[in-house]
């Protein structure tokens, strides 16, 4: 080792107190469930954690049923002041046990320690933060006065960001009054089961958050349940599509957070250092797990050579390897099947006849490791440039007007984000308002807020979590019936003398839609007007 190496400096699990077996949390306590268990491993060293319970048909329905009765014996109850008392008390929660969670996310993700420290763990935090602070403000998210809670979600996240996913799923679902059903992914359920036990810490009420762990099977029971009111799912386009057609025709409300093939532009205008240290974290940020990442880079043609040469020397400088290392930028792939596809697509890529570079790094021997790869010579029709890879991959291109680059960005089927890099604001706003992408950042990337809405067009999948918008998608306008409220109007019809009481009664004219609230808020830029001229 020479001088300008880096030593190792492993972060310390002696915080990581887990346990070797896991269940089901239902109804406010963890219990065995009827399926045959799994076991969650380390996909930078392939070995054990932990075992995993897995939910059969009948544990669905029973963290269904803890979750309506809940609902309709507790949490609906509750006002808006003291539901919030329980997610400020979470958020403190996370961030007592900030160091655990930050190391049991990088054990049982790959993701790099500093990733799930600096970035993942706060965000967790500030999002439980957020949703607290808009509990006894509802009326003011845009549904009108006295809006509703819909009843039960089920939730379903990804394994990319685990414990993010489910502070953007149950924080707002619980500040508008709702109860929960969550199912983490197969390869990462770890941070959800300790958000479990941060759960009854926090000591929320039995049954207002249950977390179920299991095969695609058990996501696919979980929102089929016919007494769930909202379902919530971000993941793959495929499974998207598959929920969208099931629900189809159900009252139930539905939020999609899909795939995308994020486009980042730089224009010959552009800061060169900050626009490589941004390309750099929007594609390599993660192993590029992240459905927004920015995979395809569009570079004017002026400046591609300078660009492609000053990322081959940035990337030159990242050190791929144990995701415990606190000097590690690239951690391990989530797991084989992902490396499976990451590397399937970049042979496609080569054989489609792109160039394809890597710097030169030592990988591990054990575990799913990819060396952060660009491709140049990339062609509008290659699969690089269309197909979301979900990994360390960057697909290069060039063009030379505005013009352009917004028809090259927005030549895909996804529709969730985009990045551009100018010194000029006008044509930063100019371009952004013609990009079709729900979110559009300007001279950063990978940036998130829990004000600011997410979400996308088009295969991106539909619906905003973030911000006002994410908690609207949990509210139904008090001159609307809720989901729950139409399950119990019968009972309330069969007595007329019991509907003078008011129960019944329900406020018309309320503004807007819930519809109409989720799509709302969906670019950066949103209300800047461009004329043809400012993209020439």
């Amino acid at each position: 080792m020479s001088f300008l190496e880096y030593a190792p400096a492993p972060e310390s699990t002696a915080l990581l107190n887990l346990q070797s077996e896991y269940g089901l949390f239902i109804d406010g306590e963890f219990r065995a469930g009827s399926d045959p268990t799994f076991s969650t491993i380390s996909p930078a060293t392939e070995k054990r954690i932990a075992t995993i319970a897995s939910a059969s048909t009948a544990d669905v329905d029973a963290a269904v049923a803890a979750a309506r009765r809940a609902y309709d014996s507790t949490w609906s109850r509750l006002s808006g002041r003291d539901r919030a008392k329980y997610l400020f008390r979470i958020a403190r929660l996370v961030q007592e046990r900030a160091r655990e969670l930050a190391v049991a996310e990088s054990l049982d993700n790959g993701k790099p320690i500093k990733e799930s420290r600096d970035v993942d763990v706060p965000l967790v935090a500030a999002w439980f933060f957020y949703y607290a602070g808009w509990a006894d403000k509802l009326d003011h998210a845009g549904l009108g006065p006295n809006p509703r809670a819909l009843g039960v979600a089920a939730q379903v996240i990804p394994w990319n960001f685990p414990l993010l996913m489910l502070a953007w799923k149950i924080a707002p679902a619980l500040a508008a009054g709702n109860t929960v059903v969550l199912k983490p992914a197969e390869t990462t359920p770890l941070t959800a089961l300790l958000f479990a036990e941060i759960v009854q810490q926090a000591g929320l009420p039995a049954g207002v958050v249950n977390i179920i762990t299991g095969a695609g099977s058990t996501g696919r029971d979980l929102v089929n349940h016919p007494d769930v009111n909202k379902v919530a799912f971000t993941g793959s386009t495929s499974v998207g599509r598959e929920i969208a057609r099931s629900l189809a025709g159900t009252s139930k409300k539905l939020t999609l957070e899909l795939g995308g093939k994020g486009a980042n532009i730089v224009f010959d205008d552009a800061p060169i250092d900050e626009a490589v240290e941004g390309i750099v974290r929007g594609i390599f940020f993660n192993q590029g797990h992240v459905c927004c990442a920015g995979s395809r880079l569009l570079v004017q043609e002026n400046i591609h050579d300078e660009v492609v040469d000053r990322l081959k020397e940035r990337l030159s400088t990242l050190r791929v390897g144990d995701p415990l290392d606190k000097n590690t930028d690239v951690g391990a792939i989530n797991s084989a099947e992902q490396l499976a596809r990451i590397s399937e697509l970049s042979e496609i890529g080569e054989a489609e006849g792109a160039s394809r570079w890597s710097p030169a790094c030592d990988l591990p021997s054990e575990g799913f490791w990819f060396a952060p790869t660009l491709f140049t010579n990339v062609s509008t029709a290659s699969r690089i440039a269309r197909d979301e890879i979900f990994g360390p991959v960057l697909s290069i291109l060039s063009f030379r007007t505005p013009a352009e680059a917004v028809a090259k960005a927005n030549n895909t089927p996804y529709g969730l984000s985009a990045g551009i890099w100018s010194s000029k604001g006008s044509r930063v706003l100019a371009v952004a308002d013609k990009l079709r992408a729900g979110v559009v950042w300007a001279n950063t990337y990978n940036q998130f807020d829990p004000a600011s809405p997410f979400g996308g067009y088009k295969e991106s999948g539909y619906g905003r979590e973030g911000g006002k918008q994410g908690l609207a998608a949990y509210l139904a306008p008090a001159g609307l019936p809720s989901r729950a409220a139409e399950r119990a109007s019968g009972a309330a019809e069969i007595d007329s003398g019991n509907a003078e009481q008011g129960e019944a009664a329900v406020v018309a004219g309320a503004g807007g839609t819930a519809g109409n609230a989720d799509s709302a808020g969906t670019t950066d830029t949103a209300g800047t007007a461009a004329t043809e001229g400012d993209l020439k």
